[in-house]
């Protein structure tokens, strides 16, 4: 195993995303974090970081929590008033 070094940060997310990472992080048995790490090492290398059975998973989260964003949404969302 390669030993790497973390570091504790903040991240702002969108609610219901939140919601259905964790609940695919517990189903997946891990933490967010490393769910997180590993999507984002799958993006890097171009590669899909889900099977066709944990995306229907994601499916049925994004509904549970009424998540109805998408990829295209990523460049055209803002904050609600009032946040900061």
């Amino acid at each position: 195993m390669k030993k790497i070094e973390r570091i504790q940060t903040g991240l702002r997310l969108e609610k219901r995303l939140l919601k259905v990472l964790k609940g695919l992080a517990e189903h997946l048995d891990i933490s967010v974090a490393e769910l997180i790490e590993a999507m984002a090492l799958h993006a890097f290398e171009g590669r899909a970081p889900f099977s066709a059975e944990t995306i229907g998973k994601i499916s049925q989260l994004k509904s549970v929590y009424d998540l109805d964003l998408t990829a295209e949404d990523s460049h055209r969302t803002s904050d609600s008033e009032g946040d900061t």
